[in-house]
């Protein structure tokens, strides 16, 4: 297989990305619902990492329809949809890789991502995971959904298999391609607690699709 960069994968498939999120990924479509009841109606500052089009936003929305919310995509076609779907809310977009925009510290009250994480190292994802952290008012929370492994030798594979085919194509470890590398769920709680955050539980999943909320 031909690896793509990033921007580019996304780019190409703007216009099927939210019938395929929302019909062919096992847990999307019901994740979104869980992971808006999740939020406290508190909320008044929301971060979004890799918003992309902003289906997680709908059920966000509804329930706090004040909200302000900041997010961030590396691909800005799915900026233009976000922005044509939710004309008249208050979002700052950011066009960027979140691992280089700066968060700031206590900015948020919550912090999201959703089916986004599934593409990095674990070195990768603590780096950013203390980043989070950092964003965090007193009290926050950040809650990741994502495409987890079903086990160990399957998180494994992935990886090696992504190693070989960068090396077969002469691509550097750190450019940003679309491969799926899910990580168990164990994994995934031992990164956060790497990242410094109190307490980490796996509180829904449905197929490969898993919600995990991390608090302060």
């Amino acid at each position: 297989m031909k690896l793509e960069k990033m921007n580019d994968f996304f780019t190409k498939r703007i216009d099927e990305y939210e019938t395929h999120m929302l019909e062919n990924v096992q847990g999307c479509k019901e994740g979104y619902i869980k992971l808006a009841e999740l939020i406290p109606n508190t909320c008044k500052k929301l971060l979004d990492l890799g918003c992309g089009t902003g289906l997680e936003l709908h059920e966000i929305f509804k329930k706090i329809p004040d909200l302000e919310v900041t997010g961030i995509d590396l691909t800005q076609a799915m900026l233009d949809k976000l922005k044509s779907n939710f004309p008249n809310k208050n979002m700052n977009l950011i066009l960027g890789s979140y691992f280089d925009v700066p968060f700031g510290e206590k900015e948020f009250d919550i912090a999201i991502s959703f089916q986004t994480m599934h593409h990095f190292t674990h070195e990768r994802k603590v780096v950013l995971y203390k980043k989070i952290r950092k964003a965090l008012k007193s009290g926050g929370m950040y809650i990741e959904c994502d495409y987890v492994a079903k086990n160990g030798a399957e998180e494994n594979y992935l990886f090696s298999e992504l190693n070989r085919i960068r090396k077969e194509q002469n691509i550097n470890k750190y450019e940003f391609v679309h491969f799926d590398t899910p990580c168990t769920v164990e994994n995934q709680i031992e990164m956060f607690k790497s990242a410094g955050f109190k307490e980490s539980k796996k509180v829904w999943q449905k197929g490969q699709t898993a919600i995990i909320v991390n608090k302060l």
